[in-house]
């Protein structure tokens, strides 16, 4: 379950999720809470605890952005 007031998200959901774009894994970043693919070089948002794994919807992020911890 994810859970935006914490800004985190449980382990084992995010071993579930992929890229729906390159089927690759995705990282938490708490601080925005988004999942972040960075092979498409697209971070998905969270919202109300739901996963938005639309490209459409997705935050193109450069290349400098900083990624996240996890």
């Amino acid at each position: 379950m994810v859970e935006t007031n914490k800004r985190d998200i449980d382990v084992k959901l995010l071993e579930l999720l992929a890229c729906p774009l390159t089927k690759g894994p995705l990282k938490w970043d708490a601080e925005r809470g988004e999942l972040v693919s960075r092979l498409a070089k697209l971070a998905y948002p969270v919202r109300d605890g739901i996963p938005v794994m639309l490209p459409s919807e997705a935050r193109q992020i450069g290349d400098r952005e900083p990624g996240p911890s996890t």
